[in-house]
Order: structure tokens, then C-alpha cells, then sequence
């Protein structure tokens, strides 16, 4: 039986923890929560050097421009990768890829970061091909491990990959035109929240429910239900019409019924009764920047909310709070460590929410929006700094054994 699993297995894929070679590439998580991370501080912090003007960042991209991008498609990305080359493999049975495929996948994301630090260096076409590459090969594994396993449902995944991989393109096709790249913005920022609200209806109530149980109570989280399926269905559609039509009276009303669906989608999965846990608290307040960020939708076409705010609610709020959610459960789970919040990682959580409750601030209190944007920026570097200071070491180490 053994042998014909081996058989069926295609000898040009390594798949399986590799047991030998560096601890870092034996996981997807390990080396791209890791790099996720670095790259926040990293990034965060050559933004506010430019903002200061001390430096001329992302050369014909423009510094406003580059920050956007490597938020969206440096930092998330590599989130993103870090989660669902651990995830898919639980999902589908398959063995996860390791060892020196994994290793090329990362360097091929670091050679994009590295080509939009000074893309008039290599040219701005060759910048873009080389950052390009990234999104599509990581869809090209899930894809495969997908369909190999045949898990269709888990199709819908692979549909906020490719969303992801077409934003990219165009926000790069809109730099070369010298057109503004808000639509490839939102589009970004509307795939990464369409996978929150899919894949977080999948692990908030289970992890939700794991935990009741095991102290013996029944206030159980609601199944996922046709509910789910509406509320999931009216947040793509008030997505899709924000990346289109953000200013238009049906993007407000799409928008604000989104923001309703999910929050009480949010109160049927008991949070609250997560609260001596932060590990999973972290989880609900996260989601919680779902109906926030469609409410600001639904504000913003109606005037009362500016772009950029709005933005902000989604990506430091509802993307790198869940993210950093996940990264921290993922990272403490996958090495063999107790599923309980550290104070380190309680205070990076609170550091990344206080982030994301302050810079959309900045776009309402203009007079004191320099000051929001600093406090912010050293908030959202301080929660990944606590995250490489107590994660750093443990994805770099081999998993803890059972006892």
C-alpha cells in the first residue's frame, strides 16, 4: 500500500518535512512567516525615512506607490504563502512541499522585493516580471494540490490567489502607463479580505468550538450555515463594486449590508467566550475589522470616509491583524509549543490593533495627522518586532517533541 502511494507520487516534486537541510525550509510557515515579518519592520521602516524625506524610495514607482505594494504584495503575500503551504496540505491529506522547492519559492519572493527596491536599476519591465513571478507559482502549487487532492470546495481559495496574481499585474501595467494604481489597490485589498472571510469562517468556529470542548461546555460557535454563504456572497459583492465603483450610492448600501451580515456572522461564533485565551480572542477582534472595513465602504461612497482610511481599516485591521493572528497560532502549534498567548505576543497583538484603530484616523483628524501616522508606523513595527523577538527563534529550531 505504502509502495504504491510512493508510485503514484511524481519523483520531480519533493513533498514531505524534509529531514535534512536547514529547520527553516522543512515547513511553508517557517521561512515565510519569518520573512513576512522581517519584511514588515523592514518596510514600515524605509517608508517613514521617505515620508521624512531622507530617501528617494522605489525609484519611477514612487515611494507612495512602492509602500502600497510591498504592504500588499510583499508583506501579505508571504503571509499569505506562510499560511497555505501549511494549510492546504491539512486539508487536501497530501504531503506539504519542503526542503528546496520550498527554498526557491522563497527566494523567488525575495528577488521580487529585492528588484522594487531600485527598479530603474534592471529596468522597470524586468522588475516587474521578476516580482510577477511570485503570486502565479504559488497558485500553481495550491492549484495542483488542490485538484490532486481533490478538494473542490477549496477551489474558491485558489479564486483569491488569481484575483491576487491580476492585481499585482495591473498595479505594475499602471505604473508603466503612469495612470494611479488605486483600482489594482483595491482589488488587492478586496481578494486578501475575500480569503479572510472565507478561510476565517472556516478556523474561527472550529478553534472557537476545540476549546469550549475541552473545558466542557456546550455554547458552541454556530455551524456554518446558508447564513455564512450570503454573508461571504454580499461582502465579494460589496467588495467588487468598491473596486469598481467606490463613490457610487450602490457601493454604500452593498457596503453597509456587508458590514451588518458580517457582524452578526462575528456574534454567532461567541468570541467573548474565548476571552481568557488570547490567542483565540485575537482571532474575533480581527475578524471584527470585516464589518468595520465594509461599514467604511459603505461611509466612503457616501463622502463621510476618505480612501485612504477606508484602506487602512482593511489591510492593518482586518489582513495584518488576522494575520498576525494566524502567523503567531500557526507558528506555536506547528512546533510543538502550548497553544497559550505569551505576554510578548499579547502586546504585539495589542500593538497591531492599536495600529489599525489609529491610521485611518488620520484621514478625519488632518490636524494631527503627521503625529497618527508616526505613532501608527511604530506600533505596526513594534507587533512584528515582538513577533520576530519570540517566533524568530522558534521557526528557526526543530519542533518541540511530544511529551
Amino acid at each position: 500500500m505504502n509502495g504504491t502511494k510512493a508510485a503514484e507520487r511524481p519523483s520531480y516534486v519533493p513533498r514531505g518535512l524534509a529531514r535534512t537541510g536547514s529547520v527553516l525550509f522543512s515547513y511553508g510557515f517557517r521561512p515565510f512567516f519569518l520573512g513576512a515579518a522581517i519584511w514588515a519592520i523592514v518596510a514600515m521602516s524605509l517608508w517613514i525615512v521617505a515620508l521624512a524625506g531622507h530617501l528617494e524610495l522605489g525609484g519611477s514607482y514612487g515611494a507612495h506607490a512602492w509602500h502600497a505594494h510591498e504592504m500588499l504584495f510583499g508583506f501579505a503575500s508571504a503571509a499569505l504563502a506562510g499560511f497555505l503551504l501549511t494549510a492546504v496540505p491539512n486539508w487536501t491529506g497530501r504531503l506539504p512541499v519542503s526542503g528546496w522547492p520550498l527554498a526557491g519559492l522563497f527566494v523567488l519572493w525575495i528577488a521580487g522585493r529585492a528588484a522594487l527596491l531600485s527598479p530603474d536599476a534592471i529596468g522597470l519591465a524586468a522588475a516587474a516580471a521578476i516580482d510577477g513571478l511570485f503570486l502565479p507559482a504559488l497558485l500553481l502549487i495550491c492549484a495542483r494540490e488542490v485538484i490532486a487532492g481533490r478538494k473542490w470546495k477549496d477551489l474558491k481559495v485558489l479564486g483569491g490567489l488569481l484575483a491576487l496574481s491580476l492585481a499585482n499585474s495591473c498595479f505594475h501595467f499602471a505604473v508603466f502607463t503612469g495612470d494611479h494604481a488605486h483600482i489594482a489597490m483595491r482589488l488587492g485589498i478586496s481578494a486578501y479580505v475575500a480569503l479572510v472571510t472565507i478561510v476565517g469562517g472556516r478556523i474561527l468556529p472550529s478553534f472557537t468550538r476545540n476549546w469550549l470542548n475541552r473545558f466542557g461546555r456546550t455554547d458552541f460557535p454556530v455551524p456554518y450555515n446558508r447564513f455564512d454563504t450570503a454573508a461571504i456572497l454580499a461582502g465579494v459583492a460589496a467588495l467588487a463594486a468598491w473596486t469598481l465603483i467606490p463613490e457610487h450610492p450602490a457601493t454604500a448600501v452593498a457596503g453597509l449590508a456587508a458590514a451588518s451580515l458580517h457582524a452578526i456572522r462575528l456574534a454567532r461564533w461567541r468570541g467573548w467566550a474565548t476571552w481568557p485565551e488570547m490567542l483565540l480572542v485575537i482571532l474575533h477582534v480581527a475578524y471584527a475589522f470585516v464589518p468595520l472595513g465594509f461599514a467604511a465602504i459603505g461611509f466612503g461612497a457616501l463622502g463621510v470616509f476618505e480612501e485612504h482610511s477606508v484602506m487602512h481599516v482593511l489591510t492593518v485591521g482586518a489582513i495584518a491583524a488576522m494575520m498576525l493572528a494566524v502567523m503567531t497560532r500557526a507558528s506555536r502549534g506547528h512546533t510543538g509549543h502550548p497553544l497559550s498567548a505569551s505576554r510578548l505576543t499579547v502586546a504585539s497583538y495589542a500593538a497591531v490593533v492599536l495600529s489599525a484603530l489609529l491610521r485611518p484616523l488620520a484621514g478625519v483628524l488632518s490636524e494631527i495627522a503627521t503625529t497618527l501616522y508616526a505613532v501608527s508606523g511604530s506600533l505596526w513595527m513594534l507587533a512584528f518586532t515582538l513577533f520576530c523577538i519570540e517566533y524568530g527563534p522558534i521557526l528557526m529550531r526543530k519542533r518541540r517533541a511530544l511529551r
